[in-house]
């Protein structure tokens, strides 16, 4: 339904109005009606509101606005434009007339809904408020009040409950008469509650509640009211009949807050909040002997309320508690102010509304509601909206909707996008090209209008799911029409606009294009390889931001003097290392790695590793074949120390057959093959006798300070004329004896401990060996002094 203002007041659109309309409705009309004052902005003077509307009766709307002439206005149903009908008619002054509403027509539909006004000038459109429309409706008791026999004195509690629209008003009557107000024991709540305290046998009675609205009125069920004997003096424990329940109101409504309690003596009730503040006076009011009402409610009002019933002069005492939720409907602390602003600038809009619960805020662009695109962005929970490079098609009216469950508002702000003559058109026919994975050739023709005060363009990028304020600009000279975009991501859409730029501004913005970059081959895996064993080697890698996005790795090895490789092994994305075991520990080998994706292999790492050095780490004595891998550390260790013993066995064997049948006066050195021979000087108290002894003993236990003697100065020292008698030859060197000890290393004394003793004969010398008697001891007892006497004499 749509209508041209200004028109003549009370054009009718469909049949003529009623010539008498109920004074409700006059009023209404002289409310809303008069010819509305044109002011520079479109919004509304007045919106329609939430209304209960009794069957068959006329509804009217209101709607009045301001703005610019000529203004259309247009009425919505639930979204949908409202249609010419016979018993609608839109007032001059833009309500809407609705005669008679039906709760529900022939074919189904009904006049219940939410209903919107909407305005139009050359400037924009604004939509209204949405008023909720219900009718009037009344259904039947569900809860009836129940007889009761109470004892005289005692507290008596009836109620009933109803549902209706608008809210019921309930009323008592006892006997068919209605409850007298003015006594102070009768308390009549507003959810339909009676109480009754300090009962009486006059109070017994019928009782039944009665309920009226403007669609109805209802009579409960009676209920039998008896009170029996006579007041009781026996002690009882206080009791709370009943607690305040849950409750959620919309702030200016009053809450009542029940607590009805017993006992004997009487409790006392009192009321606090679980937060521990105050409850405060303004607008608190005590009904009956406990109840708690709270007029006016606001959001502060919201909390946990504790009803406790106190034994008089006693700390005893029972509790009961109810939550009040008090909402209040959207309102604006900050409305959005109307602009103007250069094209290709930035226009911000800011909304700030207040509520309980918070309200959601929502945007309209001449009454469709904007959602975030390339130059549309919502900030701050979408009370800051921003439109970045305007142009003419942002030119319009933008609406804050702040709505919440109590409520809706609605303010509206103008975009004027300011324009300067002469500007150049937005360039042409802008196109993007994908070169490689990381570069774009983006081209664009010159604009059709003023390209004489051109001086540049500039070329806008943004990766497409990046938000506005990531966008970056190149600029290109005049004469330039394409720009190579580089270091750009692979695999990922780009979008890009370009603007032409004169001394007085820019012009608007071309098309905008969208490209997507080519894949890219992952990178290069920096690759390790570990030796774990001879025969076995690992593979080890780590995940790079470089290797970008791949499916897996490939991995091949070879010996090196072989042609082929073994693999590829396919390996998962995630994996980062790899045993490859039963190789050859005398042979080099060569493995390769590489990451792949859909776009292909990447580039290959190459390593070289050889076993042999672990072979021979592991076995020092290769010729001798006695330690294999898998002996334990045991048995390594037990034939080291045989083939140990077995030397020195020989090189003891070897050292008794130079004692038995070497030279007499010459002495026996076993020493390494690659030592000097070294012995004792002369003792400066005496001179040096000939010692064929071998010495067993370290060196590092004798000490280093030991001199080394040459072949001749051992040849002074024992001339061959003392080593034996004349005529006694002795025997030559054996040639098939061994000159040293190869596995035995000797030590000699220091010189200053040597002492020469006389050397015996024994009483029997062999008669098949003639020289040879009974070695000489070498002594180091220095606190002994002998003769010194040439070697051989007896």
């Amino acid at each position: 339904m749509a209508g041209r203002g200004p028109e003549p007041p009370g054009r009718p659109l469909g049949p003529p109005l009623p010539l008498a309309l109920p004074l409700g409705l006059l009023l209404l009309l002289l409310a809303v009606g008069g010819d509305p004052s044109h002011s520079a902005e479109l919004s509304f003077a007045v919106e329609p509101s939430d209304g209960v509307v009794v069957p068959a009766q006329p509804l009217v709307l209101g709607c009045r606005v301001e703005g610019t002439p000529p203004i259309s206005i247009t009425w919505r149903k639930d979204g949908t434009v409202l249609a010419d009908r016979e018993d609608a008619f839109l007032l001059a002054n833009g309500s809407l007339y609705l005669a008679p509403f039906r709760a529900e027509r022939g074919d189904g539909s009904s006049d219940e809904g939410e209903y919107d006004c909407v305005a139009q000038n050359r400037f924009g459109l604004v939509v209204s408020r949405k008023a909720r429309i219900q009718a009037a409706t009344m259904s039947d008791f569900h809860v009836h009040p129940e007889s009761a026999v109470v004892e005289e004195g005692g507290v008596a509690r009836f109620q009933c409950q109803i549902h209706g629209l608008p809210e019921p008003v309930i009323l008592w009557e006892r006997n068919q008469v209605p409850i007298d107000t003015e006594d102070d024991r009768y308390t009549l709540l507003p959810k339909g509650v009676l109480q009754i305290t300090g009962l009486r046998a006059e109070d017994s009675g019928l009782f039944h509640c009665v309920a009226t609205n403007v669609a109805s009125v209802k009579f409960s069920r009676r209920a039998r009211l008896t009170v029996s004997g006579g007041r009781s003096t026996a002690y009882k424990e206080p009791r709370i009949l009943v607690g305040p329940e849950n409750q959620t109101l919309t702030v200016h409504q009053t809450a009542v807050l029940e607590c009805i309690a017993t006992g004997n003596p009487r409790p006392i009730v009192s009321w606090s909040r679980l937060d521990g503040r105050p409850i405060g006076v303004e607008g608190i009011q005590v009904l009956g002997t406990g109840n708690l009402m709270i007029s006016d409610v606001t959001v502060q009002h919201s909390g946990v309320y504790v009803c406790a019933a106190n034994k008089p002069g006693t700390r005893v005492r029972r509790t009961a508690q109810g939550r009040l939720v008090v909402q209040a409907p959207a309102e604006f602390v900050q409305h959005p102010q109307s602009i103007s602003r250069p094209a290709g600038t930035t226009a911000v809009f800011t909304c700030q509304a207040q509520g309980e619960p918070p309200p959601q805020i929502t945007w309209l662009k001449n009454g469709q509601v904007l959602g975030p695109s390339s130059h549309v962005k919502l900030k701050n929970s979408n009370s800051t909206l921003t439109l970045s490079g305007i142009s003419q098609e942002d030119e319009a009216i933008y609406q804050c909707i702040a709505e919440n469950s109590a409520g809706s508002s609605q303010a509206s702000a103008r975009l004027t996008v300011l324009w300067a003559e002469g500007l150049p058109g937005p360039p042409r026919d802008v196109r993007a090209e994908t070169v490689s994975a990381t570069t774009v050739q983006v081209s664009w023709g010159e604009p059709l209008q003023n390209t004489q005060e051109i001086i540049g363009y500039v070329l806008h990028i943004r990766k497409a799911t990046d938000p506005l304020e990531m966008e970056y600009q190149e600029a290109v000279s005049k004469s330039t029409f394409q720009q190579l975009v580089s270091d750009l991501e692979p695999s990922t859409r780009y979008s890009f606009y370009v603007k032409a730029y004169t001394s007085r501004g820019a012009s608007r913005p071309s098309v905008v294009t969208v490209v997507r970059t080519l894949g890219e081959v992952p990178g290069m895996p920096a690759l390790s390889v570990r030796v774990l064993n001879s025969t076995a080697i690992q593979a080890l890698w780590e995940p790079s931001l470089k290797l970008g996005q791949h499916r897996g790795f490939k991995l091949f090895y070879r010996q090196v003097h072989l042609p082929r490789f073994v693999g590829p092994v396919l390996l998962p994305g995630n994996a980062t290392s790899f045993n490859i075991t039963h190789l050859d520990p005398a042979v080099v080998y060569e493995v390769k790695l590489l990451a792949y994706n859909q776009h292909g292999d990447g580039n290959i790492t190459v390593r070289f590793v050889s076993l042999r050095e672990t072979v021979d780490r592991t076995v020092p004595n290769p010729p001798c074949d006695c330690l294999k891998e898998e002996e334990g550390s045991k048995s390594s260790t037990a034939t080291g120390l045989i083939v140990g013993i077995h030397i020195g066995i020989a090189c003891i064997v070897f050292c008794v057959l130079f004692l038995v049948f070497g030279y007499r006066g010459r002495l026996l050195v076993c020493q390494p093959a690659q030592e000097q021979l070294s012995t004792p000087q002369r003792d400066p108290r005496g001179p040096a006798t000939n010692g064929n002894s071998c010495p067993w003993r370290d060196r590092e236990e004798l000490g280093g300070n030991e001199k080394r003697l040459d072949p001749n100065e051992l040849e002074q020292l024992f001339p061959p004329s003392q080593a034996a008698p004349p005529g006694d030859k002795g025997f030559p060197p054996d040639p098939g004896l061994p000159e040293s000890c190869d596995e035995t290393q000797m030590s000699t004394l220091p010189p200053e401990e040597f002492r020469y003793l006389e050397e015996r004969r024994p009483e029997t010398p062999d008669p098949d060996i003639p020289g040879i008697g009974v070695s000489p001891a070498l002594r180091t007892d220095s606190s002994r002094s002998t003769s010194p006497s040439p070697a051989g004499e007896g």
